[in-house]
């Protein structure tokens, strides 16, 4: 193992020191959005510097050791071991160096919509919504409403919440890097409420994990958006505001369409719907380049069908499975609890397998 193999690493230990020089200088905060950007890269280049300085301490132990045992045989002794340390520091950088996913540091907007199953799958809609709230709690993240359209028998229509760290998170930890394979169709096989025979139905309800864009991540022209207003209205279509307070908006050039009712006040529906627009140019604009740039550099797990569904929920037999990767657990309700790390794990472990492939 040369460090010539690690030529890239030290480029970022480069690029460290000079935004760390960078980061010192009072003036540069003087533009939150810049500071934002650069304390994410500073983030990002952290585990890596540590990464290779691991390594290159382990490398010069070995090779110090080596040198002593020419001169005295009782320093042989040490090297197996040392060879070890230094093989084991190198894969752990070579992993660091993978290329990262650019919005792994990002807070997401997370949306729900029902699927097929009428009423019981907007009861499902909520019970998944409950379950991400949950899993959010034990990770500390924060969750706002958004925008939700309520069903008459309980549940969501469709809701998009979003998901935020609380301050500096350990890389790996955000909210779209513990959450970017939810997105997919999510199956539920129980018996509902409203069944009188017992029968076991089946439904469903699309997930959607969007990172969350800041306004100096997406260019957008509000000449390109047509701004309609309408009254809010609630489950059945009843009106719950006697002013036209909600807002939808059209993105021309895509034809992206984003609606918002909740707040009582139009700006605020506005402000909400700009939000989520933001999120889906972003997703929407990555989507493309990556599709340009070449299939082969997504991982297995990303290339699945986003139409097809990704996980079942066995209510009768408290099994989980997701089909993407063969993980399946009989610990359903721990699940809908929020215990979801071990599925988040599989995962993010697969992913990390693919990769890893690709490189060699």
């Amino acid at each position: 193992m040369t460090s010539d193999r690690f030529a890239s690493a030290h480029e970022m230990v480069r690029e460290y020191a000079e935004l760390e020089a960078r980061m010192a200088d009072p003036s540069i905060h003087q533009d939150q959005g810049n500071a934002r950007k650069l304390g994410r890269r500073y983030a990002q280049l952290g585990p890596v510097v540590a990464g290779f300085k691991a390594w290159k301490s382990a490398e010069d132990d070995l090779l110090a050791a080596k040198e002593l045992a020419l001169a005295d045989t009782d320093f042989a002794s040490e090297i197996p071991a040392l060879e070890l340390a230094c093989q084991s520091a190198g894969e752990k950088l070579e992993e660091l160096l993978l290329p990262r996913d650019p919005n792994d540091d990002r807070d997401v907007i997370l949306e729900i919509k029902a699927g097929a199953g009428g009423d019981e799958s907007a009861i499902f809609a909520g019970d998944l919504l409950r379950m991400y709230m949950r899993y959010a709690e034990r990770h500390n993240w924060k969750v706002e409403v958004i925008n939700a359209t309520e069903s008459e028998m309980g549940g969501y229509k469709d809701i998009s919440v979003g998901v935020k760290s609380r301050g500096t998170v350990a890389v790996g930890e955000s909210p779209y890097a513990r959450l970017k394979f939810e997105g997919g169709v999510h199956r539920v096989q129980r018996v509902p409420e409203t069944e009188s025979q017992g029968r076991i139905h089946t439904s469903a309800a699309g997930v959607l994990i969007l990172p969350e864009a800041e306004e100096i991540d997406v260019e957008l022209n509000m000449n390109d958006v047509r701004v309609d207003v309408y009254r809010s209205s609630g489950p059945g279509g009843q009106s719950v505001n006697t002013t036209d307070s909600a807002v939808r908006l059209t993105h021309t050039p895509t034809g992206i369409v984003v609606s918002c009712q909740n707040e009582k006040s139009q700006l605020q529906n506005k402000e909400s719907a700009l939000r989520i627009l933001r999120a889906r140019l972003l997703a929407d604009a990555q989507e493309k380049a990556e599709a340009a740039a070449s299939a082969e550099r997504k991982s297995q797990v990303r290339t699945v069908d986003r139409s097809e569904r990704i996980r079942t929920y066995n209510y009768p037999e408290n099994r989980i499975s997701d089909h993407r990767v063969n993980y399946k657990a009989n610990n359903l309700d721990a699940v809908m609890n929020g215990e979801l790390d071990d599925m988040v794990q599989a995962l993010l472990d697969a992913d990390k397998a693919a990769r890893l492939a690709s490189t060699n």
